[in-house]
């Protein structure tokens, strides 16, 4: 699933792409895609006429603010944008098509079908869910350690599942968090309120500067993530648990562990994250 440094990432691109360009038409080939409105002819009468403005980002949804709707996406698992030629082949995986006034189209690909598109009047989208219930954004003046200390103390939850809920933080999902707790020196499986306050400074500045330098690689290519220009990430190349069981730990040359940690799949270093 692409986490904030990818979809910062594709915010970034498609903004170059798509910004000024008008919607002429839509082709819907997947309608359970959109869930705000629930008929899939309000939604193109809302956004047929309107021109992209701007892009931005909350934790893991990218936000397309046209003249009078806003547009809420969540790429889930595989789902990707990309701009073409009306001309160019379609993948098979393509769903839904906003078809430009100057002849280009915004495609939106998904091979698993689990991505979601919200359209909301302009300044109603962080009033209802998806957006309502989202925690501070990472790179925010209002993160602070005493915020995500906060947000910890609250639960006895294994500190990888607390991390994981984008009720505390956005924008973390199973890569970054084990990143950042390698390098934070804390085990995924300690609870998240049993903390020390220094642990808590390490984890909010390693939370910080690993999103950051993934942001600035472009994110991390896993599995089929490319961005809005259809590049590959570079961040994986950094990784230091993630994807490495059984590498030896870049630090003390012990071999990554995998384990599962809420259901997800989990790695760590036994002698780094005591």
């Amino acid at each position: 699933m692409p986490e904030l440094p990818e979809v910062e990432t594709v915010r970034r691109t498609l903004g170059q792409l798509v910004v000024g360009k008008t919607i002429e038409s839509i082709e819907v080939g997947w309608g359970r895609i959109i869930k705000k409105p629930d008929d899939i002819n309000e939604f193109t009468t809302m956004l047929v006429g309107q021109t992209f403005r701007a892009i931005g980002r909350r934790g893991k949804f990218l936000i397309f603010h046209l003249d009078d709707v806003v547009l809420v996406s969540h790429l889930r698992m595989e789902g990707r944008y990309g701009v073409y030629k009306k001309t160019d082949e379609r993948s098979t995986h393509t769903h839904i098509i906003f078809e430009f006034t100057d002849g280009t189209e915004l495609r939106y690909q998904d091979v698993r079908k689990f991505g979601t598109m919200h359209v909301f009047a302009k300044g109603t989208e962080e009033l209802e869910l998806p957006l309502s219930k989202l925690g501070l954004e990472p790179f925010s003046e209002d993160f602070t350690v005493e915020q995500l200390k906060s947000g910890m103390k609250k639960t006895n939850r294994k500190i990888k599942v607390a991390l994981l809920d984008q009720n505390t933080v956005v924008g973390l999902g199973n890569i970054y968090v084990d990143e950042a707790l390698f390098r934070a020196g804390i085990h995924p499986e300690r609870s998240a309120n049993s903390l020390q306050e220094g642990e808590y400074v390490k984890l909010h500045k390693h939370i910080i500067n690993t999103l950051q330098q993934a942001v600035d690689l472009g994110g991390s290519s896993i599995k089929s993530y490319v961005n809005g220009q259809g590049e590959m990430g570079m961040f994986q190349q950094n990784l230091d648990v993630y994807g490495r069981k059984e590498e030896p730990c870049r630090k003390c040359g012990t071999l990554i562990t995998k384990t599962v940690v809420g259901g997800r799949g989990t790695h760590f270093c036994l002698k780094c994250q005591k």
